[in-house]
């Protein structure tokens, strides 16, 4: 009587044993929401554990300030904000991108393994629709893991 002067427990509803409509309108909802509305870092693909940018000396004296950034993980296969692209359309994201944003610089991050044609070719549809082209890479007289 002490530990429970209110007795709220037997005041209260008994739980119910069914799912009723709310459950599945609830559930409707939230895949609705995820549907049209879904970050692009939610379930957003992205770069395999294998990815290695280059290593060159002296990147981090050319490092410079961008305004967009792609990432090539093999072949044929580029990410960009929007998501996955291949070559042509990534020609088309460039031209887009490029009209909008006065001074454009775009980051390649590509892995090491990439052909250098591959990579030419997107260095120069890059110029062509008006950006200053960076190359990520590593140094290799500095640490890459640093906390």
């Amino acid at each position: 009587m002490i530990t429970r002067p209110l007795d709220l427990a037997a005041k209260l509803r008994p739980a119910p044993r069914n799912f009723d409509a709310l459950f599945w309108v609830n559930g409707a909802a939230l895949v609705l929401f995820f549907l049209l509305f879904g970050s692009r870092f939610v379930l957003a693909p992205g770069l395999g554990v294998d990815f290695d940018v280059p290593i060159i000396q002296g990147a981090v004296g050319a490092a410079a300030r961008t305004t967009h950034v792609i990432s090539v993980a093999k072949p044929g296969l580029i990410f960009t904000d929007d998501g996955a692209l291949d070559m042509d359309q990534l020609k088309g994201w460039l031209t887009v991108q490029g009209s909008k944003t006065s001074e454009a610089a775009l980051l390649v991050r590509a892995n090491g393994a990439i052909p250098i044609s591959e990579l030419t070719d997107i260095i120069s549809a890059a110029r062509h629709a008006g950006f200053r082209v960076q190359i990520a890479a590593l140094d290799p007289k500095i640490d890459p893991v640093t906390p």
